[in-house]
């Protein structure tokens, strides 16, 4: 199979695979160029639901993956989409 056939995978193999796609593997080619005019219309989205503040312990193995794998977001929100993913995925 084709490791981007995307069509032909479960939500879990897409999730997966993209998540462990580099951004040199990305094909930009059918995406337009996003200029100036693009962005001065562009509206910011934000999670509509404020997080309760809550402490909770965490192997620190895991937590360094979070950190390690949150790009331009904060690990904790990476965490958040996580485990909101997963729970969506188990109400399916």
């Amino acid at each position: 199979m084709n490791p981007h056939d995307f069509a032909n995978m479960s939500e879990a193999e897409r999730h997966k695979t993209l998540f462990e796609m580099s951004d040199e593997d990305i094909d930009y080619s059918d995406i337009p160029e996003l200029d100036e005019k693009f962005f001065k219309n562009a509206k910011t989205i934000e999670h509509k639901l404020r997080p309760e503040v809550d402490t909770i312990s965490i192997r620190s193995d895991i937590l360094d993956w979070f950190k390690t794998h949150a790009r331009e977001e904060k690990y904790e929100d990476l965490i958040n989409d996580v485990l909101e993913s997963y729970i969506y995925n188990q109400k399916k």
